[in-house]
C-alpha cells in the first residue's frame, strides 16, 4: 500500500506494513533503518505487547487503539530533528478534525488532549547508523477505543465532538496524508514558523496557569507560548524563560501527583547501531 503526497512531488512514495501484534513498532522502524531501509515506511501494529512512552514509561497498547511508527531518513538537517514532534503533532491534531475531533488539543510538545483528557501521545526517537545516515521514528499511539485507567493522570478516548467513536484505521488513513501534507509544509526546517503557528492555534493550556518540573525543580507561572525553536516561554517568579525540557502539567496538582507526561524537546539521539 502507499500513501500519495497530498502536495507537491514526493521522491517516492510512502509504504505501510501492517502488522497483527508485536512488541513495539518504534525499535521495529529502527531494525528496519538497520536493516537498510531507504525511509518513508510506516509501521502500523493491531497491538504492541510492550508499548512505551518517553522515557520508557509503558504505554497501554490494546486492540482498537492505534499503533503507528513513521521511519524517515536523513529527513533535515540534524540540528532540526527535534521539530518532527511538533509536525507529527500538527498533522495529528489535523486528522483528528477532519474526522470530526475539533475538541482536540495539543499539549506541550507531543500530547493530543481532550476534554482535559490525554488521548494521544508521540515518542520522537533517533539514532545514526552504521553509514552515518540518521533514522529518525516517529512513534504515534492513539487511544480510539480504550483510553487506560490508573495510570495516574486523566485520559479519554479520541472521539468526535458528537461523541461519536473514530475507527484506528480511518484515523490512520487522515494521519498519513496529513502528516504528508505537514512534512512538506516543514520543508527540512525551513517552514518551521507555520509549525509553530499551526501548532500554537491548536495549543492547550495557551496563556493559563501550568506547573512544570525539571532540573531546578517544580515550579508555577503561565504558559507564553513557543520560541522560534518549539521550547516553552514559561513565565514565573524570575520572569520569562524558554524551557527545552520538562514534565508538564496544564494545572496544578497536588505536590505527590504522579507525572501526567513527561515532555522531552530533544530527540533522543542513540548510539551509532551495530
Amino acid at each position: 500500500m502507499t500513501v500519495e503526497a497530498a502536495r507537491g512531488a514526493a521522491p517516492f512514495p510512502w509504504r505501510v506494513d501492517r502488522l497483527d501484534s508485536i512488541d513495539s513498532t518504534n525499535p521495529e522502524a529502527r531494525w528496519r533503518a538497520l536493516a537498510g531501509d531507504v525511509g518513508r515506511l510506516w509501521i502500523v501494529a493491531a497491538e504492541q505487547t510492550a508499548g512505551r512512552g518517553r522515557r520508557g514509561r509503558t504505554w497501554v497498547s490494546p486492540r482498537g487503539n492505534l499503533h503507528a511508527s513513521a521511519l524517515l531518513i536523513n529527513p533535515c538537517p540534524q540540528a532540526r530533528s527535534p521539530q518532527l514532534g511538533f509536525v507529527a503533532g500538527v498533522a495529528l491534531a489535523r486528522a483528528a478534525e477532519d474526522l470530526g475531533a475539533r475538541r482536540a488539543r495539543l499539549k506541550w510538545p507531543n500530547d493530543l488532549v481532550i476534554g482535559g483528557g490525554k488521548c494521544a501521545g508521540m515518542l520522537l526517537e533517533a539514532a545514526t547508523l552504521p553509514d552515518r545516515r540518521v533514522a529518525c521514528v516517529v512513534g504515534v499511539g492513539v487511544d480510539c477505543a480504550h483510553a487506560p485507567e490508573d495510570v495516574g493522570y486523566p485520559t479519554a478516548a479520541l472521539t468526535r465532538d458528537d461523541g461519536g467513536s473514530i475507527a484506528a484505521s480511518e484515523l490512520f488513513e487522515r494521519l498519513a496524508a496529513r502528516f504528508e501534507e505537514t512534512l512538506d509544509l516543514w520543508a527540512e526546517g525551513e517552514g518551521f514558523a507555520e509549525i509553530r503557528a499551526a501548532w500554537l492555534v491548536r495549543a492547550a493550556g495557551l496563556g493559563a496557569i501550568v506547573r512544570i518540573d525539571n532540573p531546578r525543580g517544580r515550579r508555577e507561572g503561565v504558559f507564553e507560548g513557543l520560541d522560534v525553536d518549539g521550547r516553552l516561554l514559561f513565565r514565573g517568579s524570575g520572569g520569562t524563560e524558554a524551557i527545552e525540557a520538562a514534565d508538564l502539567w496544564i494545572s496544578p496538582e497536588p505536590e505527590n501527583a504522579p507525572v501526567a507526561a513527561a515532555s522531552g524537546l530533544l530527540v533522543r539521539e542513540g548510539p551509532a547501531l551495530k
